[in-house]
């Protein structure tokens, strides 16, 4: 009879250890979403549960419609709210990957009887897939250095400040869900480079499509990978792993992306995705060496390899040719506007005056990185230096991320919030060996003290004996020195690991200040703090309210760009242009009404079927985000289309001024007027509080223009256009008697009846 075998000593116990490790391992991971989705809930709690920003409001409108109307109006959706009198395409200009996944989350909440409103749903979508980011944060850095670097990366990034601003509740912008998808494609890629699985690498694929769906930051993967595919190559790091990692996601990605209609056949005609194409072509090449190696004799492989090179230098060339003819059709070269300005940080400000004028879009300050990631810009170098010791496939790709975010994130402060997961996983790996370089010095140490204090006693117990012959073979005393000689002392083990955990616990506070402070307050609710406690002026809406109920249905309402999604979607008016900037002729003439006097205005609105003006004016509570400090990107964008608006007119010695040295040009250009219209009656002498000045033109009176609304704190003005006048027929008549030579002095008194 057979007999059982008992298990070896010690299986038993590494079986529970390693089982209870995981558990505690997904407690903590559990514990970090908590934290994730919880410390972006101070707007909620401070505020109210509300959508922020600008661009959130058409996300938050497009949502709703898609949840009553269902998916396939949603897809053949015309806004004639929008871009007056073009219109848009909704289903066909917009990135619809959070838009269909908060609808199908309010769609599935209701099903199983938990009654949301979809305003709840898009308010606290951004601060689950924080988590969900967080977790798979965790999945990439457990492939590249292990797990208790993984759980270190994640609760960096649950909490790191760049990563919040665009996360809070209410903050329902494509990157809610674009930075998670970003993640876990990487994620999935370094599995596949792991594994080799062709179960991964469709999975791969299928995370890109959504990615692809989600943000169009999807070309940064598109152009990052094949760096990373053709660094391994060039270095002789190439491997079947890396083949089944690559070839699915550019051919099954390219074909998921073209379906993506705001995407469409731009998936192989932009020049953000030429590199995915020639990278494939590359890898091919080497997988056929790397296979013909395999088969044949050194001889016929050496004839072969010749034979392969050439014809895949031809096809390269070929392939080279076409997109050259593609590009050299492009005035742009192919490129889009905003990567050619992250290629070529000046080329915006040149050539493309509306991408300049967006705030995200200016580069970073040195202070704003300590703001954004804090502690981590110091952890990122040790980052890198742990990643190559040793340096594997996954490392070498994490510091390729790094890089190449670093520099995205130095062009446009918009893009930290690309460098965020990059930084949390260095410096989670950073955290991670420091700590396990730290703690084993630390065992090791008093592992010493302990077996020196036994061989004392051992030795007084035995008294004099004869000297024992050293046990230790020479060879096992080389690896004890080797051992020692990476131990540290143990009173600098204790004091590292201390100062780590006040880094830390630094770190832990900067976060949840900036979460509860610096990112938690909506823009379209504004909080001062003053002597006489907090003070909200919520003018924004107040505006919009009083256009719901005031104006007419089909009433059209001119407003910078900025505002034009928050009036249609609060207001439910027809705005002539958004947030979109698709159509710079048009933007382009709404800065050139602003910017001209106000009949040449008056007349600019009046063919575009415009009723209402809204300005944005700060100068009285000092909102510095008003449209005043915005007007001369209105004078460039107008000018950059209709020549007669020159900034230079609008410039005192070239210097910006509304006060008594401002030019003629400036003080009687329209939203001059509609900005400082009676504003000198507020304190009798019209102090600009943003300005820190006196204004120029005090009294003045509106000829085309009448005020109709300004709300409380002067925030937000609105004016009506007054209607064209009509010809006085009497007067006509009147110049036709008088200059008629055949009139006698009867005829030419005046008529009592014109």
């Amino acid at each position: 009879m057979a007999t059982l075998e008992s298990p070896p000593p010690g299986t038993s116990s590494s079986a529970m250890r390693n089982a209870f490790g995981t558990v505690l391992s997904a407690l903590i991971l559990l514990l970090i979403g908590v934290l994730a989705f919880s410390i972006r809930l101070f707007s909620v709690i401070k505020y109210e549960s509300v959508i922020h920003e600008f661009d959130p409001y058409f996300n938050y409108r497009v949502t709703q419609f898609l949840s009553k109307n269902g998916i396939y109006e949603f897809w053949n959706w015309f806004d004639d709210r929008t871009w007056y009198p073009l219109g848009r395409v909704i289903g066909g200009t917009v990135y619809p990957g959070l838009t269909l996944t908060a609808g199908t989350i309010w769609w599935a909440l209701n099903a199983i009887n938990i009654p949301l409103s979809v305003e709840t749903v898009c308010v606290f979508t951004a601060p689950v897939f924080s988590a969900f980011a967080s977790w798979a944060t965790y999945l990439l850095t457990k492939e590249v250095k292990g797990s208790g670097a993984g759980l270190a990366a994640a609760a960096l990034l649950a909490m790191v400040p760049s990563y919040i601003s665009r996360s809070v509740a209410g903050s329902y912008d494509n990157e809610a869900v674009a930075i998670f998808a970003l993640i876990f494609t990487f994620y999935l890629y370094i599995k596949t480079l792991n594994t080799g699985s062709l179960f991964y690498a469709t999975l791969n694929a299928i995370a890109y499509f959504y990615m692809v769906c989600s943000w169009g930051g999807y070309t940064f993967i598109i152009n990052l990978i094949p760096m990373h595919v053709l660094l391994c190559i060039v270095t002789g790091r190439y491997s079947p792993r890396l083949y089944i990692a690559y070839a699915p996601l550019v051919v099954l990605g390219t074909l998921l992306a073209a379906l993506v209609p705001v995407v469409g056949f731009n998936a192989v005609l932009t020049s953000e995705h030429f590199a995915s194409f020639l990278v494939f072509i590359i890898i091919h090449v080497v997988a056929l060496v790397y296979y013909i190696k395999g088969i044949l004799s050194p001889k016929m492989f050496k004839v072969a390899v010749t034979l392969v090179v050439s014809i895949g230098l031809v096809v390269c060339l070929i392939v080279v040719a076409v997109l050259v003819a593609l590009v050299a059709s492009s005035p742009t070269g192919g490129w889009s506007g905003r990567s050619l300005s992250l290629l070529d940080p000046t080329y915006a400000s040149k050539y493309i005056p509306i991408i300049a004028s967006v705030s995200e879009h200016q580069p970073p300050t040195w202070p704003s990185y300590f703001m954004d990631i804090n502690v981590l810009a110091f952890l990122v170098p040790a980052g890198i230096i742990a990643c190559f010791s040793p340096l594997s496939d996954a490392s070498s790709f994490v510091v390729l991320y790094i890089v190449m975010s670093v520099y995205f994130s130095g062009v446009m402060v918009r893009l930290m919030l690309v460098l965020a997961p990059a930084a949390c996983i260095m410096s989670g790996i950073a955290l991670s060996q420091a700590f396990d370089v730290f703690t084993a010095s630390i065992k090791y140490q008093l592992g010493r003290s302990a077996n020196s204090k036994d061989d004392v006693k051992r030795s007084s117990k035995k008294g004099k004996k004869k000297e024992r012959e050293p046990a230790d073979k020479p060879s096992v005393k080389s690896k004890i020195a080797k051992k020692r000689a990476l131990v540290l002392p143990l009173e600098a083990s204790i004091v590292a690991l201390l100062l780590l955990i006040m880094l830390g616990a630094f770190y832990v506070i900067h976060c949840v200040w900036a979460a509860a402070e610096a990112y938690s307050a909506p823009s379209i609710v504004l909080t001062s703090q003053s002597r006489d406690g907090l003070h909200v002026f919520d003018d924004f809406r107040e505006s919009y309210a009083w256009l719901s109920h005031n104006t007419d249905v089909d009433d059209k309402v001119a407003s910078w760009w900025d505002y034009g999604y928050q009036t249609t979607a609060m207001a439910n008016r027809t705005v002539i242009v958004d947030n979109n900037t698709w159509n710079n002729t048009h933007i382009a003439t709404v800065g050139t009404a602003m910017s001209s006097p106000e009949k040449a205005a008056w007349e600019i609105f009046n063919s575009l079927d415009v009723k209402y003006v809204l300005v944005v004016f700060g100068g009285l509570i000092g909102y510095p985000s008003d449209d005043i400090n915005k007007f001369l990107w209105m004078v460039r964008i107008g000018g950059g289309v209709f020549p007669h608006i020159k900034e230079a007119d609008y410039l005192r010695d070239g210097n910006y001024r509304i006060d008594s040295e401002a030019t003629p040009t400036m003080l009687n250009c329209l939203m001059y007027k509609l900005s400082y219209y009676r504003f000198v009656e507020t304190d009798g002498k019209g102090y600009d509080r943003v300005r820190r000045t006196e204004i120029g033109k005090k009294n003045f009176k509106l000829t085309h223009f009448e005020e109709v609304f300004t709300s409380h704190h002067w925030m937000v003005r609105i004016y009506k256009l007054k209607p064209q006048k009509n010809r006085i027929r009497g007067r006509a008549k009147k110049l036709k008697l008088k200059t008629s030579s055949g009139l006698d002095s009867k005829a030419a008194k005046k008529n009592p009846w014109i």
